[in-house]
């Protein structure tokens, strides 16, 4: 029998990570394009990146409700953030991933 699992995760502190990723996206940028691009067939393109430790709970229970399946699993772990701006644009958060 199969059963359906509902997650949830909630962070700690999550105004911090949000403003760790602003100070990210709204760093000064200079973008340089050199000579050597060929009929303008390259972008340049600047990247940064930070790495923070979060923490939080996940919630797992199944979708019956039913409050004895629950489990509360307090974690914390390394995220690593990624933005990318191309010339023109603004900057874009491009990657996240979990360290662990």
């Amino acid at each position: 029998m199969k059963n359906l699992l509902h997650i949830t995760t909630s962070l700690d502190q999550p105004e911090l990570l949000e403003n760790l990723v602003e100070k990210l996206a709204d760093r000064p940028y200079t973008i340089q394009t050199g000579s050597t691009n060929p009929a303008g067939k390259r972008k340049t393109l600047e990247t940064s990146s930070t790495e923070t430790y979060l923490s939080g709970t996940i919630v797992i229970n199944d979708l019956a409700g039913n409050p004895a399946s629950e489990i509360n699993m307090p974690f914390i772990t390394s995220f690593l953030f990624t933005c990318i701006k191309e010339e023109t644009n603004s900057c874009k958060i491009a990657w996240s991933v979990s360290l662990s």
